[in-house]
């Protein structure tokens, strides 16, 4: 007997036919004898719309209150799931967060699993009950409902698994792995059969949408066994622990003949970028600019720092840019325009058009020149660098975001991760 946790995204659920082909699955690992705990996402569009009646109520809305409004949509589907369970035949509960409890902190909308009771869940575990469990959410102290962030429910089903010491968290999503890139602008990319905890985490925090970041992050430091599947194969597919997805795994466990230098080329158009002209150019200054958009909980990717423009700018000082995610962007003037005085810049100019490419893999490690490659390629193909940012397994460059496609494919090729075409 194994101890599964399934996880099903909102296209797995959206609608009560996609429900019952959940079910059914769900069904064919009890009747293998497992015991398993599901997490299920809110319906596809669901949360989207919730956040836009926020949003409609109020541009500066309570996030104590946005929580309530949006994890609702995930308390839907763990209902539904569970009554099409029971209908077919399949012992069934749901769990809400507050039930279990999923303890988190108290930042809202972008609240930390801290810990997870799971006495109960155990119990009903071993009397033959399928958990049924709403991801994307948990409770902080004060009994107020939290959520995780968009994507949360990934991070809901590692920690779930981790906290049951389940054998195996499978992600069933509406792509059948992880890619070397966006199969949608590189047709010829191609499937991974495994990728490591480090590069999937590289991966997930540029761009790649399959998994959330923090859930590879968890799923790493809690030593989780993750698998990403597809949850659109016929009911007459293979069980999960033989279908051909991608195993998110040590770095030790990958096999050497598959050990190759770069694992894949992401891209996100969700950045912003802000530029501060005219910072003085002291010690603290820089802190200055960084410690309101903590405070305000909002993540700095790339920063750069040069000498300011001498036409319009003043001796001594210096033009900080950096980025932003988009979604943040409106939050992150209100926090800088609110501590002017205190960071003393001229004149705040931000950028939506601008799209971050992220070569990432292990083999950089060991080999020198995949940021020569990158930079040369690009350069070739007259593609401008905005900015550049590197960690020892990725480099990254902030290009505007109408080069995208075309960054990405030659970077693809370039590295040669194409597939060879078939015969």
């Amino acid at each position: 007997m194994a101890r599964i946790v399934m996880k099903f995204g909102g296209t797995s659920m959206a609608g009560i036919e996609r429900i019952r082909s959940v079910a059914r699955r769900v069904k064919r690992e009890v009747d293998a004898g497992n015991q398993v705990a599901v997490v299920v996402s809110a319906m596809a569009g669901d949360t989207d719309r919730l956040v836009n009646f926020c949003r409609e109520a109020s541009s500066l809305y309570d996030p104590r209150e946005y929580d309530v409004v949006v994890s609702s949509g995930e308390q839907v589907t763990s209902g539904l799931l569970a009554i099409a369970l029971q209908a077919a035949g399949v012992k069934a509960r749901s769990w809400l967060g507050w039930q279990l409890p999923i303890h988190t902190d108290d930042a809202f909308a972008k609240a930390r699993i801290e810990g997870i009771d799971t006495a109960a869940l155990d119990a009903s575990l071993a009397a033959g009950e399928v958990a049924v469990i709403p991801g994307f959410q948990g409770l902080a102290d004060g009994s107020r409902i939290t959520t995780l962030g968009r994507g949360g429910s990934d991070t809901s089903a590692v920690a779930m698994a981790a906290a049951m010491k389940a054998d195996r968290c499978d992600i069933y999503t509406d792509v059948d792995g992880v890619y070397t890139t966006d199969p949608r602008i590189v047709p010829r990319a191609r499937k991974l059969r495994q990728v490591t905890y480090e590069e999937m985490l590289e991966l997930a925090s540029v761009g790649a949408k399959v998994l959330q970041t923090r859930s590879v992050g968890l799923a790493m430091k809690e030593n989780v066994r993750v698998q990403v599947l597809s949850s659109f194969t016929g009911d007459d597919a293979p069980m999960a622990d033989t279908l051909p997805g991608t195993m998110i795994v040590g770095e030790e466990e990958i096999d050497e003949m598959e050990r190759q230098l770069i694992t894949g080329i992401a891209h996100d158009k969700n950045e912003a970028k802000i530029t501060l002209t005219n910072v003085s150019d002291t010690p603290g200054s820089v802190a200055a600019i960084f410690e309101p958009l903590a405070a305000a909980n909002i993540n700095v990717d790339m920063i750069i720092q040069n000498i300011a423009h001498q036409s319009q700018g003043r001796a001594g000082s210096t033009d900080v840019t950096f980025t932003v995610p988009a979604v943040d962007l409106a939050k992150s003037i209100q926090a800088l325009n609110e501590a002017k005085e205190r960071i003393g810049f001229e004149e705040l100019v931000h950028d939506t058009r601008v799209a971050k490419i992220s070569v990432v893999g292990v083999g950089m490690k060991s080999h020198a020149g995949v940021a020569s490659t990158m930079f040369t390629t690009l350069g070739q193909r007259g593609i401008n660098i905005q900015a550049i940012s590197t960690s020892e397994i990725k480099v990254s460059v902030l290009i505007h975001e109408d080069e995208t496609e075309l960054a990405v494919r030659v970077l693809h090729t370039a590295y040669g991760l194409d597939a060879e075409e078939a015969a």
